[in-house]
């Protein structure tokens, strides 16, 4: 019969005793806990200054796109298939993929815009943030700078 008064006693006991040392680690003071706070907000505006900041330097699709489509070669090529199909086949690009965290880039294709079908001409990775263009060398299945690229086409 004690051990059923004593038990619950002593469990009661021990736990307010370990209850009262860590309400014991909670802030007595008032100005204590707006440093905290304050600290805590003075970090959150440095992350969101770095994360604004950062955000602002990335490119946005539209731009990706622009980039590819005002090469100079780009340019070349669609008028040059304009003038051998006499208007009848067109050139586009399109953008078709976004950046990831595993691939940092936008993917666009130039592509021959025909009545039945589309063929692809190009394919350029557009690096987010930077706006680097990298060329797919198809012979090689590999991305290439531009300036490779642009190598490539003199020979």
């Amino acid at each position: 019969m004690t051990r059923l008064f004593w038990y619950p006693l002593m469990a009661s006991l021990l736990l307010g005793v370990t209850s009262h040392s860590d309400i014991h680690q909670i802030p007595q003071d008032h100005l204590e806990m707006e440093l905290n706070t304050s600290q805590l907000f003075a970090n959150l505006d440095k992350i969101s200054i770095a994360n604004l900041a950062q955000a602002n330097r990335e490119i946005n699709e539209k731009k990706a796109l622009d980039l590819v489509w005002k090469l100079p070669e780009v340019q070349r090529k669609a008028r040059e298939i304009q003038r051998l199909s006499k208007g009848s086949i067109r050139v586009a690009a399109i953008v078709d993929g976004s950046p990831t965290p595993n691939e940092p880039y936008y993917s666009v294709r130039v592509f021959e815009d025909q009545p039945d079908h589309n063929t692809t001409i190009y394919w350029f990775r557009v690096l987010n943030p930077s706006g680097k263009i990298q060329v797919l060398d198809i012979l090689e299945n590999k991305y290439i700078t531009l300036e490779a690229w642009k190598e490539q086409l003199k020979r």
